[in-house]
């Protein structure tokens, strides 16, 4: 498929072929919905916990005789019917990670790409040189190219394009070695560059 290039300015550049078995394939939606899954599991810290009778600092001292007082038999106040006692069926310290196959994780990057362009949200930028770093100057371009909510991806490191988004609500800047599912459809828009197109059909064919 073709696409009309633009330049960052706003002003109509060439054109591009883009790959069809990258950007015009039939969407897998439970493949995003599988992927975006697991990329928020993997982000949770499983760092949940709570003290059980071997972590509570009490005394071990049997608290009342064996017979005779018409309560239980304890021997320690560590017992989880106390209050301050230890917690019975915790949680633990724990990965949420699970695996999921590449190819599911190669297709659902595809789905997104397709839809993306299927719904004419796809932009393909001949480069993100800005050649300053004022948020000002990137507003005026952003507002020339019609965007509110972007996430432009690069495979170069243009760092004055990333010090000028770093502070406007819903446009983000990755390199193309991080592109993924969960961030793409997180935002309106997909902006690719030229190389960053070459960089993710290599990955996505490879």
């Amino acid at each position: 498929m073709k696409l009309q290039m633009v330049k960052i300015n706003g002003e109509v550049g060439g054109e591009i072929v883009l790959d069809d078995a990258v950007f015009k394939i039939e969407p897998k939606t439970e493949c995003l919905a599988d992927v975006v899954r697991w990329q928020l599991a993997r982000r949770q810290a499983g760092t949940h916990a709570v003290k059980t009778r071997g972590f509570i600092n009490r005394t071990k001292k049997k608290a009342f005789r064996q017979k005779g007082t018409g309560n239980a038999r304890h021997g320690a106040k560590t017992a989880n019917i106390f209050v301050g006692g230890g917690v019975v069926f915790w949680p633990t310290p724990r990965s949420h990670a699970f695996k999921i196959n590449k190819k599911v994780r190669i297709l659902a990057m595809k789905s997104l790409l397709s839809i993306k362009a299927k719904e004419k949200n796809l932009i393909i930028c001949e480069d993100l040189e800005l050649g300053s770093s004022k948020t000002k100057d990137l507003k005026e371009s952003l507002k020339k190219m019609k965007i509110s909510s972007a996430l432009f991806v690069d495979s170069a490191n243009c760092e004055h394009f990333r010090n000028a988004c770093s502070n406007i609500y819903r446009i983000d800047v990755i390199p193309s070695a991080g592109f993924n599912v969960y961030d793409g459809l997180r935002h309106e828009k997909l902006v690719l560059t030229k190389s960053a197109v070459t960089c993710l059909q290599e990955r996505l064919l490879g």
